[in-house]
């Protein structure tokens, strides 16, 4: 499961957590925060251009273990996401209206 949609197998948010959400602080997660880097140092070292997929890949290599199934909850939340995004633009489209709601 994700931050969004929480598991019944982990504990519950901490009060650390309850006080960033109700303020609306931005969640950012350790795969987040490994990609962004990623990325820099791609275009750093890459000026010539390369795959997006190589900058996930490097930063799920450098995760802890412990971060790696949040990582992957978080991938796959982040494609079906997308994919219901391109539905939703699709049957708007398809109905006659604008492609961005």
């Amino acid at each position: 499961m994700s931050h969004i949609m929480p598991d019944p197998e982990f504990d519950p948010p901490s009060e650390f957590d309850v006080l960033l959400s109700q303020n609306a602080m931005p969640h950012i997660t350790a795969f987040q925060s490994l990609f962004d880097a990623a990325e820099e140092e791609l275009l750093a070292t890459w000026p010539q251009g390369f795959e997006p997929e190589k900058i996930g890949r490097l930063a799920f290599e450098r995760l802890p273990e412990g971060e790696k199934a949040a990582a992957l909850d978080e991938l796959f939340y982040s494609y079906w996401s997308g994919r219901e995004n391109d539905r939703e633009a699709l049957a708007r489209l398809a109905a006659g209206g604008e492609s961005r709601g």
